[in-house]
């Protein structure tokens, strides 16, 4: 048996490989954005050379040998395309079959599908863009980002970048599952189970969307699928906190208990801190994150998670900050967030264009980091970087950043290996990090931060033009200990 097995290990090795090739082969051909360059810091004497591998993983085979050779002849018919030199990387726009589930202006609502044949793992990514709350700033939503809330002008097709794309070189994990994009047009972070009124306006169906797409998706292949991984950025980041509990048990209530549902949620944990200048409430920027929530949740008929809502009757509003819903939330989520969330920074009054910011500002954005670390502390698996930024499992460059020597790929990786090696009683895989945080105490201190630009002008900064720009005269410091200002700066980031 065993010669058996070390055989089809070699064949499916080298499948995996050329798929890998024949993608990179037709890479070109579809002129996608080209992968973001790692970020050049102007120090590396911390960092150490941290090459990564994906090793194939054969538990499982031991374990169902009756199933492989269904593995690897699933495999190669999906590399067939390849023999003939033709792939499609586009997800394609389906509406949802259920027509009264619609966008906030009525129009259909709907979703992109790019299927793998063979593949038994789907990831559904719920998009971001902000909210509106009253009539109000949703007209005015309407007039400036229409396509955040009518499907009017959708294109057909959607080309996967990040966690989304199908380039094993770009996306080294998910890079063969089904993938799902489901364009955000209900303005309620994802919430909404309300018909179109005469007082709103609108139709605020977010939540209601996202079952419909699950129910869709069942005829589609999902009712074979093994693992459904929800994920969302921003706003659909916080709507995977609200609802990855309402698709397990949606599909639990339809009879599909086999699969595992998880969540992926990424620049969504916001904090209901106050604001460092409070400022009158006319929209979703200048208004505190608490005040628009709790304006927003009356005006979308919001529904949150039951175990949240019991645990804050007459209050659900607490149910959109990450740290007051995770422990409600039964099923795993991996969680990614910014310690220095750009929108974060942005509600909470922090201007970072022209001039310097003030020592207050300064102070003000070093006990946000603070206060995210403390409520991200006893979330089990989630990646932290001290980085000023927003979103990131959709950027081409979300390979590139790193915490601790391990990259947001190979953590999802060790997470999905935990999970399923939990599920076996067995120990978590050695050397294989979940829960990621920097400690580095300011913005960018992290070498393998994305590139910073100069919110006014356009231009790359460094990380040392970027201290200065936030009032932080590294080169003078430096100068006043007798020092280099790269060694200064690796010794800062270290905590030195």
């Amino acid at each position: 048996m065993l010669w058996v097995l070390m055989v089809w290990s070699l064949l499916l090795l080298v499948l995996m490989q050329s798929g890998a090739l024949c993608a990179r082969r037709f890479r070109g051909g579809r002129n996608p954005q080209p992968r973001r360059a790692p970020p050049s810091p102007p120090y590396r004497a911390d960092r150490g050379d941290t090459t990564e591998s994906f090793p194939l993983d054969f538990t499982a085979v031991e374990e169902n040998m009756d199933n492989f050779m269904t593995q690897v002849k699933n495999l190669a018919q999906s590399l067939y395309p390849c023999s003939a030199q033709k792939l499609d990387y586009d997800m394609k726009l389906n509406f949802l079959e259920n027509t009264s589930v619609t966008c906030n202006d009525g129009s259909p609502a709907g979703y992109y599908l790019k299927e793998s044949r063979g593949s038994r793992r789907w990831l559904i990514f719920l998009e971001g863009g902000w909210y509106c709350f009253n009539k109000e700033n949703c007209d005015s939503r309407y007039e400036t980002m229409r396509r955040l809330m009518s499907s009017s002008k959708w294109a057909q097709t959607k080309t996967g970048t990040g966690i989304l794309s199908p380039l094993p070189e770009e996306n080294p994990h998910w890079w063969n599952a089904n993938m799902v994009f489901i364009p955000y047009c209900s303005s309620d972070v994802w919430s909404g189970a309300t018909a179109k009124t005469e007082q709103s306006g609108y139709a605020f169906m977010g939540s209601l969307i996202i079952q419909e797409v699950v129910k869709d998706l069942l005829n589609k292949g999902l009712d074979n699928a093994k693992v459904l991984l929800l994920a969302g950025s921003s706003a659909g980041g916080t709507g995977v906190l609200l609802n990855v509990d309402h698709v397990a048990e949606l599909l639990e209530g339809l009879g599909h208990t086999g699969i595992q549902v998880r969540g992926l949620s990424d620049s969504g944990w916001f904090l209901d801190n106050k604001q460092y200048h409070c400022t009158d409430c006319v929209d979703t920027v200048s208004c505190a994150p608490t005040e628009t929530i709790k304006r927003g949740i009356k005006y979308w008929g919001g529904v949150v998670p039951e175990r949240c809502r019991q645990a804050h009757q007459g209050e659900e509003w607490n149910c959109f900050f990450g740290y007051r819903v995770f422990p409600s939330i039964k099923s795993p989520v991996f969680v990614v967030q910014w310690l220095f969330d750009e929108a974060q920074l942005t509600v909470d009054n922090i201007q970072l264009t022209g001039q310097p910011v003030q020592e207050g500002q300064w102070r003000y954005i070093q006990n946000l980091g603070i206060e995210l670390r403390n409520t991200l502390k006893d979330v089990p698996a989630m990646f932290a970087p001290a980085c000023l930024a927003h979103e990131v499992i959709t950027r081409n460059y979300w390979i590139d950043v790193q915490v601790k020597g391990t990259s947001l790929p190979r953590a999802l990786h060790c997470w999905d290996r935990s999970l399923h090696d939990n599920r076996n009683n067995k120990a978590p895989p050695k050397g294989c990090p979940v829960h990621l945080i920097d400690s580095c105490p300011w913005p960018h201190c992290n070498p393998t931060c994305p590139t910073i630009r100069d919110q006014f002008t356009g231009q790359e900064m460094n990380v040392i033009q970027f201290l200065m720009h936030m009032g932080f005269d590294v080169q003078r410091m430096a100068q006043q200990q007798g020092m280099d200002p790269s060694k200064l700066l690796g010794m800062l980031s270290s905590g030195s």
